[in-house]
């Protein structure tokens, strides 16, 4: 199983790169997101490994959050690989923990490939998904975000009302994100 590759990239184009690592050439497919962040010739990218029985694809990450994503997606009956790739093409994580947590179907049906019903699965299928991917790692406020979530939860505030008002949030220490969101939760 390769989880992760690092090289200098040899080609590169918005649906995947080339990688040298060592010597030896990877094709990682990307998202959109992740193409557009890429910058200068070397890349650290987080992968994900799909065997088939006709071949085996690399899907790479530049963030821990989106693999995640991708993982937790490619798992829902009827969403594959390039679902799951347009999905994080269209979203950033953190757009798509807004999405699921408003469950906004709408939204979910923006993503090209994917219809009303396929939607409503991924919706009831990532139902509480949202606080991991707000808590994830690779978001510099993660510690401060949960930390912030679970003070407004002991305040007796719902998790849905505190995952919308977070997400609204700008702040990055757990104080000042307590304070904002308390205001936002006031109007919510």
């Amino acid at each position: 199983m390769i989880v992760g590759v690092r090289g200098k990239i040899i080609y590169k184009e918005p649906s995947f790169v080339h990688v040298d690592v060592s010597g030896v050439v990877y094709e990682v497919f990307i998202s959109l997101q992740s193409f557009s962040a890429i910058s200068g010739d070397e890349v650290k990218l987080f992968t994900s490994h799909i065997i088939r029985e006709d071949a085996q694809l690399l899907y790479g990450f530049l963030e821990i959050s989106e693999k995640k994503l991708f993982e937790k997606l490619i798992k829902i009956n009827g969403v594959g690989p390039k679902v799951a790739m347009a999905i994080c093409s269209t979203y950033t994580p953190a757009q798509f923990a807004v999405v699921i947590n408003n469950k906004d179907i709408n939204g979910v049906k923006k993503v090209p490939g994917i219809g009303p019903k396929n939607a409503g699965r991924i919706l009831v299928e990532l139902v509480g998904f949202d606080a991991e991917l707000i808590s994830s790692p690779s978001e510099p406020r993660s510690l401060a975000f949960s930390q912030a979530s679970e003070a407004l939860e002991s305040l007796g505030f719902k998790k849905d009302k505190i995952s919308k008002a977070l997400s609204s949030c700008s702040s990055s220490d757990t104080a000042t994100l307590v304070k904002e969101a308390l205001r936002l939760l006031q109007t919510i």
